[in-house]
This record gives structure tokens, sequence and C-alpha cells, in this order.
């Protein structure tokens, strides 16, 4: 790593890194996921804690992690009053993990472990972000054709540069961890933010696994809410499309009104009289408001969100060492969800 007398020197074996691994209904993948970061993390240079957010699993994910945190006392479990989805949980994590890094990674499996080491090592040459780019994936045909329209759809769109190819599994310095925890916004594109914030950032290919076991955490539904995250969050263009379809529109509207007038003065007898023209005209530019309207109220309900203020998450208790070291009443735990970067 070159040398910069404003970074504090990075001693092999004395850095700390945190593991964010978000959970939600994984019980068939927690143990095997666990066993295999021990083994990662007890031959590694470095020192790991790991920071277990428990997203309102349905299944025996909680005991599964109150377990691990008994017998490994690097474990943290964050467990949520409810659902509040991956994103959020992921930033939970961040919120409270305490290393000179911060790996994220989903608790799958689909994101090999031993891809760690490289993101460590592409951070000790002086990458403040190393991302895991997907060099192959073993999902559905279907998924992997949506994924790449949405990709090109984005690199397209979006006002920052957001590479392609890639999750949330990356690894971030301290400083960036710092910045990011700076973003609040309640609908949460993580890999648009960490982005947005710069610094210097490389790309660590990998092969994606399949699913150790379990459904996916992100259907169709999902899949497309976190597209729209992505776009609206972080480009306005849609916005820009309103105008230049009002544009178009009344360009047409002009055209058709000349037309009409020119074949009225000088070709009268081939008018056809009758109301099918006009009520596909109406039609299409109804339809076309709606479509329109329908974009503005987006950017509004996204606006009306965070005009809210509201907290991200609630926790209803944490855990080290298999026990609760955390629980309080609603107003007390709301103010976690407001952890301001330090």
């Amino acid at each position: 790593m070159p040398e910069n007398p404003e970074e504090p020197n990075r001693q092999v074996g004395q850095d700390l890194v945190s593991f964010v691994l978000p959970v939600h209904n994984e019980a068939g993948n927690i143990q095997t996921l666990h066993m295999r970061l021990e083994q990662i993390t007890e031959a590694a240079d470095f020192r790991a804690e790991f920071v277990y957010v428990n997203d309102g699993s349905g299944d025996t994910s909680l005991e599964i992690l109150r377990q691990i945190s008994s017998a490994d006392r690097r474990v943290t479990v964050l467990d949520f009053s409810r659902n509040f989805g991956h994103q959020i949980a992921v930033t939970a994590g961040l919120d409270i993990a305490r290393g000179d890094a911060v790996v994220i990674m989903d608790t799958d499996l689909q994101d090999p472990p031993e891809v760690v080491l490289q993101l460590v090592s592409a951070w000790r040459e002086g990458a403040d972000v190393a991302y895991a780019q997907r060099r192959t994936r073993k999902d559905s045909l279907f998924k992997r054709m949506t994924a790449a329209a949405f990709y090109r759809l984005l690199s397209r769109l979006s006002d920052i540069d957001i590479p392609q190819n890639t999750g949330d599994f990356r690894l971030m310095d301290r400083r960036v961890v710092d910045e990011v925890k700076k973003y609040r916004e309640v609908d949460r594109y993580l890999r648009g933010m960490v982005s947005h914030v710069g610094f210097t950032q490389v790309a660590v290919p990998f092969d994606r696994d399949e699913r150790l076991s379990g459904q996916s955490g992100y259907p169709l539904r999902k899949m497309l809410k976190l597209a729209a995250d992505g776009i609206l969050g972080f480009s306005t263009f849609p916005l820009i499309i309103i105008s230049r379809v009002g544009f178009l529109a009344s360009g047409l509207a002009v055209l058709g009104a000349l037309y009409a007038l020119a074949m009225k003065l000088f070709a009268p007898e081939n008018v056809v009289e009758g109301w099918t023209f006009i009520v596909i005209s109406v039609l299409f530019v109804g339809g076309l408001q709606i479509s329109m309207l329908g974009i503005l109220g987006e950017y509004i309900g996204r606006i009306y969100r965070e005009v809210q203020d509201r907290p991200l998450y609630t926790v209803r208790s944490v855990i080290r060492g298999g026990v609760d070291t955390f629980r309080r009443g609603p107003s007390q735990i709301q103010d976690l969800g407001r952890v301001e970067a330090r």
C-alpha cells in the first residue's frame, strides 16, 4: 500500500475486520456459513467480529444465532422487532460495526466467504472499497436476463457510475463506512450510496455459487422495488422523460391539427367522418398522462417518507455471548435507528 501521512498505519495482525451479515429465514445456512468464516478468520492475519442482523425471521434463525453467539464471543446479533428489509438490515449492521474495514455479505452462501481474503488484500493494497464483481452466477435464466437488463438501464440513467454485475458483497474502509452512515434515506440502495461517496474503488472478480438452502429473499416484487430504488434514488431522468413526452405529444397534436386543416381545405372529399380517431387519441393521451402522474407519484411518495423522519428500524434486543444485553421500550429502541456516524 502506498504511504500516506494522513492515513493510519495498518499493521498486519492488528486490523479489525467486521462482517455485517443480514439474516432472514436462513436457518439452513447460518451454521455452515459461520463455520467457513471461522476457518477463514482463524488462519487470517487480521482480527474479526461478526454482526448478524436478524431481520424478522420466521424460522429458527434467531435460536441458531443465539447458539453461535454463545460459542463465539466475536458475534453480536441484532434482533429486529419485525422484518424491515435487506438494505435496512445491512444499514443496522454498519451502524454498530467497529472494524477498520467492514465486509458486507449475504448469509445464503452465494457469496463465497473465501473471496473475503481477496477483498482484504485489495484493501491493504490501497483500495478504500473492494467490491466483489460477479464473473459467473448460478441463477435462473430469467434472473440473469433481468439483472443484465437492469444494470444496463441503470448505467444509462444513473447520475453516478455504479459498477455492473455487483451486489452488496464488498469491503469498505472505515472512512467509507462513516460516510455511508450519514445517508439515512428510507428507500435505500446501498451499492449506489457507496458509489456516490467516491474514494478509491476496485473490483475483485468472483464466481457466484448457488444458494445452499432455502428460498431467495428477493422475489420478483422485491427485485422490482430494489430496481426502482436504484433508478429513482440516483437519477432524475424519469422526470426528464415527462417533459420530453409532453413536448412530443404537443408536437404530434400540432401536426395532427395542421394535417386536419390541410385535408379540410384541399381535399374535403377525402375526410372521413367519425369518432374512432378521436376516441383513440383521447385514450392514448390519457394513458400517457396517467403514466407520467405515476412517475411523479413515486418521487412524491419518497419525499413524503423522508419528511416523516421515522427511524429506519427498531431493535428488539442485542445478543452478545448468547445473552440479551439490550432490551428497552419502543421509544428508547427507536433511537438506535438514528445512529450518527462517529
